[in-house]
């Protein structure tokens, strides 16, 4: 049996995220060999946020496990302390960002289910996300650019 402690683990920074979106990450499906769910646990230093706003199409789930969140949706901002829980439906009534307005390093949870290919959408910057769960074929783009056609570029 594999083992994982969501207050305990060390979660890592990536080099690559700005000022603003520095939040570390543990991948606990990953640690877990797990399958169904994906399950991360993240550490939001204070002035930083988890990430842009965006919604998916797919129920999301956040808890605070440490600390407190700002959490924007489309209804406004809410302040989360240390054991609230929410719950983010899917498509744009679900749209939210998590960001640590205190002092001290917040802890979360966000889970939802496994399945690719997921999408998400930023309102924010336009832009639209697809991960089919190969490295090879995951897209980043932006609204603005267009639409092609379906047979566009075919022969």
């Amino acid at each position: 049996m594999k083992r994982a402690n969501v207050y305990t683990d060390e979660c890592e920074f990536d080099d690559g995220d700005p000022d603003g979106y520095r939040a570390a990450a543990k991948h606990l499906t990953r640690a877990l060999d797990a399958a169904s769910l994906a399950v991360k646990v993240f550490e939001i230093p204070a002035g930083q946020s988890l990430c842009p706003y965006h919604y998916e199409y797919e129920e999301e789930w956040l808890i605070v496990l440490e600390g407190s969140v700002l959490v924007r949706t489309p209804a406004g901002e809410h302040a989360l302390a240390r054991g609230d829980a929410v719950a983010f439906p899917p498509g744009p009534d679900g749209a939210h960002k998590a960001r640590n307005a205190g002092p001290e390093a917040a802890r979360v949870v966000m889970f939802s289910s496994a399945r690719e290919p997921a999408v998400a959408v930023y309102p924010d910057s336009g832009k639209v996300g697809v991960w089919p769960g190969d490295d090879r074929d995951e897209l980043m783009f932006r609204r603005a650019d267009g639409d092609v056609g379906y047979y566009d570029g075919e022969s």
